[in-house]
């Protein structure tokens, strides 16, 4: 039914339209608007532009080996407990040796 009703009122709509374009036709004609400016278009142009932009991609951070090695371990804790405590204490300590390089070469701040 829904095919049948679109049918009948594109019809009707064009009935319509044609009856206002003949009403029109009989009082004088069909009045032309005049064509844009050319400078005009092209200041409109770059608004349509600035509206298109894309947000940029998410950056995804690097696993180390280490952490994923403590991942697999947490998954399974009863199965490489001792390896698991290996790999917790290996990532601890490269941590820390990594927060005293950025700390070692910062810039010292003069107290006064």
């Amino acid at each position: 039914m829904g095919q049948q009703q679109k049918k009948i009122i594109k019809r009707r709509r064009r009935a319509d339209y044609l009856k206002r374009k003949a009403e029109q036709a009989k009082l004088g004609g069909i009045v032309k608007r005049p064509a844009a400016k050319k400078a005009e278009v092209a200041k409109k142009a770059p608004a349509k532009k600035a509206a298109t932009k894309k947000a940029p991609a998410k950056k995804v951070a690097k696993k180390s080996p280490e952490l994923e090695e403590a991942q697999i371990a947490a998954a399974a804790p009863e199965a490489t407990e001792p390896a698991a405590a290996q790999a917790v204490q290996h990532v601890a300590e490269t941590t820390v040796e990594a927060i005293e390089e950025v700390a070692a070469d910062a810039p010292q701040a003069d107290e006064a």
